[in-house]
């Protein structure tokens, strides 16, 4: 009988684990698309939200970690059972850091003073926004789901944002050596494409907690990335 109670007791306290996890996940989604949704339409007061909402993100992974260390030591988990814990704790992590990401951006669109407009640019952001902010719904799906296939399928497809990111990188540096008025504007474009592109590498850290979860192992296979070389060399983490 005291077996099976504490087995109980395990799952209540997994599923806490997964119900907070999925709670960042929701904050952490909103986040990506307000953020660049200020950008674009030059609203300061969503952006402001934004920055303002990294305080929730920061709360909840705090909350998830003491609730993870707390069951590890009263339940002294085995294998998978552990290997559910660790990965909540690395999934609420990397949800944590897409929230620092979103709020920096949040942070620039009051500094985007200035006339200058361009529709194909932030064509370019959008897209690449809706496909990284795609992997992370997908991914957090995978977590949910323990559906392996498609937490690979997000860890495979991170190429597709590297990508978007080097031709709309190319795009700025056009419209900067065309007017030297448009490089503050460009640069700070380049910082928000630069941060879309990390938060699609967190998804991918994500998949790959996944999969360690399910096989007990880190994945072997090289990570799938485009050829971001000049961009990473000229545009500096934030």
């Amino acid at each position: 009988m005291g077996s099976e109670h504490t087995a109980k007791a395990f799952d209540t306290d997994l599923q806490e684990l997964t119900r907070l996890v999925a709670e960042m996940g929701g904050i952490a989604e909103r986040m990506i698309v307000d953020s660049v949704d200020a950008l674009i339409r030059r609203d300061v007061a969503l952006g402001q939200r934004v920055v303002t909402t990294d305080a929730e993100l920061d709360t909840l992974q705090k909350k998830i970690e003491e609730r993870a260390v707390l069951t590890i030591a009263r339940r002294q988990p085995m294998a998978v059972d552990l290997r559910e814990i660790v990965g909540a704790m690395r999934v609420a992590t990397d949800l944590e850091r897409i929230g620092d990401l979103a709020k920096n951006m949040g942070k620039r669109v009051a500094a985007l003073e200035t006339d200058f407009h361009p529709l194909k640019l932030f064509r370019g952001l959008e897209h690449m926004t809706d496909l990284v902010q795609q992997q992370v719904k997908s991914v957090l799906d995978a977590y949910a789901a323990h559906d392996l296939p498609a937490a690979m399928a997000v860890w495979k497809g991170d190429e597709e944002v590297d990508a978007i990111c080097t031709s709309l990188f190319r795009e700025l540096l056009t419209y900067m050596m065309e007017d030297p008025r448009n490089i503050s504007f460009c640069i700070h474009l380049m910082f928000c494409a630069k941060n879309i592109e990390r938060i699609g590498d967190h998804a991918t850290n994500i998949a790959e907690t996944v999969f360690y979860m399910i096989e007990g192992q880190a994945i072997t296979d090289k990570r799938p990335k485009g050829d971001m070389t000049t961009f990473a060399t000229t545009v500096p983490n934030t």
